[in-house]
This record gives C-alpha cells, structure tokens and sequence, in this order.
C-alpha cells in the first residue's frame, strides 16, 4: 500500500513513517503543513492519506480541510484523520462528504499497533474506521431521536456498526450467534427507518449517514 502521510510532529510523523514501513507498506511522501498536503497528494495518488487534523499554520482544522479538498480532486481517496481530541464537528463533516473510504482516530490508537493498521487497511479498501470514542461521541449528544428506541444490545451492534465492524466480529466481541447479529441489525435499521436490505459496508455508511444527520 502506498501512504501520504500529513503531520506537523515530526517524532509522530517518523514514527508512522517507520511504523507503516516495517509493515510492509511503501510511505509515498510526507508532509508537515497545509500548503504541502494537497500537491503532495495530487502527485503520489496514494492508496490511502493519514492526515493530522490540525497542522500550520493556524493549528485549527487545516488538515481536515487538506482531506476534503482532496477527496474533491481524487473522488474516492481513502483518507484516514487523526486527532488529539475527540472533535465531533470535524468528523461529522468528513462523514459528510461521503463516508466511503474513511476514517477518524485519535492519535493514542496508533500506539496500538494492531489495531492501527487493521483500520487503516479497511479504509484503504473502501470500508470506515471510527474510533470508538468518536463513535460514542456521536451517538450519546443525539437527543430525542429514534436512538433513543434502541435496546441496549441494539445499541452496541449499531456502534460496532459504525466502527466498521462486520457481522462475525460482532457477534465474537458480543459473544452471540451470527444470526442474534442479523437479528438486531434489521431491529436496528428498522427503528431507526433505514434500508436493511443490503449487506457489506452499505449498512455501515448508512448508519454513519444517520449519526451525521443525513
């Protein structure tokens, strides 16, 4: 897989550099402010973007504005955010533009390894990774809602959902059958008025549609 990587530390930056190499995968080209993002990426046309949230010079939300501008220019580009904090308006906005080939992490996770480059590589084959807190986040400062009708089952399904998980993972991280799983995902769809007619990651981007108020 071949990364651009967009991060103003340089300690984190190497780190993933030498984090992403020793995992096999090909770093493209590495860049420490906005203005360096966007050219970075419409040159290499990575397989996937990490990008830090907020970079020089406003250390604001430039690279979060980095990644929408470049999912505008390479339709598709999988592009996998970080951020110090949880910051629900910066995820409902990339969420917004499609969450097709999208993550939003915080920055602790890289240090889980494992579970890193599990999420980049699912982004970087179309799929969502959300950190649970994010995802947390996002459902618990809903209110008066159709969550609200959830079941508290129903509830961790619809979040291991949005994290990206398929139905196998959950039902081995809930310790169910596959068919409890199918059960509460068509409740959860149901309840919530969306279309559980489909399978794969279409459910997944329809549930991140609806936690984005789409």
């Amino acid at each position: 897989m071949r990364v651009v990587i967009a991060e103003d530390n340089a300690l984190l930056r190497e780190g993933l550099v030498l984090l992403l190499t020793s995992a096999g995968h090909e770093v493209a080209a590495v860049a420490a402010s906005r203005p360096e993002v966007l050219p970075a990426l419409l040159e290499h046309r990575p397989d996937a973007a990490v990008l830090d949230v907020r970079m020089p010079p406003g250390f604001r939300d430039e690279g979060l504005r980095a990644a929408l501008a470049a999912r505008r220019e390479i339709p598709g580009l999988p592009v996998l955010v970080l951020s110090q904090y949880v910051e629900e308006t910066y995820a409902a906005e990339l969420l917004g533009g499609g969450a097709s080939g999208v993550g939003y992490l915080l920055k602790d996770r890289v240090g889980r390894v494992d579970e890193f480059l599990d999420a980049l590589e699912r982004v970087a084959a179309g799929g969502t990774a959300l950190d649970p807190e994010v995802v947390t986040e996002l459902m618990t400062r809903r209110r008066d809602d159709p969550l609200d009708t959830l079941t508290p089952r129903e509830r961790e399904v619809l979040q291991l959902m949005a994290e990206g998980r398929d139905n196998t993972t959950i039902a081995q991280l809930l310790v169910v059958s596959d068919r409890a799983v199918s059960k509460h995902i068509g409740n959860v769809f149901a309840k919530l008025g969306l279309p559980a007619g489909d399978t794969g990651h279409r459910r997944v981007l329809a549930v991140l549609a609806y936690l984005n108020g789409g």
